[in-house]
């Protein structure tokens, strides 16, 4: 199993940015496509972005131009640069590999988009 951990998350304005980061323990990471997936209230878990283990990336068209995903293997870290954050960005945010592994999800880092 791999242990995932989140972070970087908090309140921003609309507009505003923020960079999350997911570090991973307890496997070898750079043989995994990573992708970071999001959960607001009420709503089913989604995949926004994605990277391949050879740094191929999509995103899902709701965020496609203002998210970036990246991955720094030799830290075993995976990122996420947010940019033109909108209200309904605001949601717990999660990495996991694509496909997503069940046992592996985190904890998640709560983002907020509020005036």
């Amino acid at each position: 199993q791999v242990h995932l951990v989140e972070s970087g998350g908090g309140l921003v304005q609309p507009g505003g940015s923020l960079r999350l980061s997911c570090a991973a323990s307890g496997t070898i990471f750079s043989i995994y496509a990573m992708g970071w997936y999001r959960q607001a209230p009420g709503k089913q878990r989604e995949r926004v972005a994605s990277i391949s283990v050879g740094g191929f990336t999509n995103y899902a068209d709701s965020v496609k131009g203002r998210f970036t995903i990246s991955r720094d293997n030799a830290k075993n870290t995976v990122y996420l640069q947010m940019n033109s954050l909108k209200p309904e960005d605001t949601a717990v945010y999660y990495c996991n590999t694509v496909p997503s592994s069940p046992n592996d999800w985190g904890q998640g880092t709560q983002v907020t988009v509020s005036s």
